[in-house]
């Protein structure tokens, strides 16, 4: 049963940070599409500034996949802990949780 929980609340974690990731990986196919468009433009200006935008996508490609490999490992571990935190104090766990859930409901009350 705690396993199931803790792939849930990893998956709850990891939607904002795969939105993140899908949207840079969106920008990197959009440069990519850009490359490939003025790849018949001539000129050495044009030819170096292509080579560059091919080295920084490489970068930014390598980056953005070890990035997003570290975030889903850092997530996972996260809600590890935290289930088994839960599991080893589960009166001082309930007292946050309803800490918390009082301090949303003023302020969610105040607007």
């Amino acid at each position: 049963m705690s396993k199931n929980i803790m792939d849930t609340l990893a998956d709850e974690l990891a939607a904002p940070k795969e939105k993140l990731m899908a949207e840079l990986q969106l920008m990197v196919a959009d440069a990519e599409e850009l490359l490939n468009a003025t790849a018949n433009q001539t000129g050495e200006i044009a030819a170096l500034a292509r080579t560059r935008i091919q080295n920084s996508l490489k970068v930014v490609k390598s980056r953005l996949h070890a990035a997003e490999t570290s975030l889903l490992l850092h997530t996972r571990e996260s809600a590890k802990a935290a289930d088994q935190y839960v599991h080893a104090n589960p009166w001082q766990s309930i007292g946050v949780a309803a800490c918390a859930g009082v301090i949303v409901g003023m302020l969610i009350r105040r607007q």
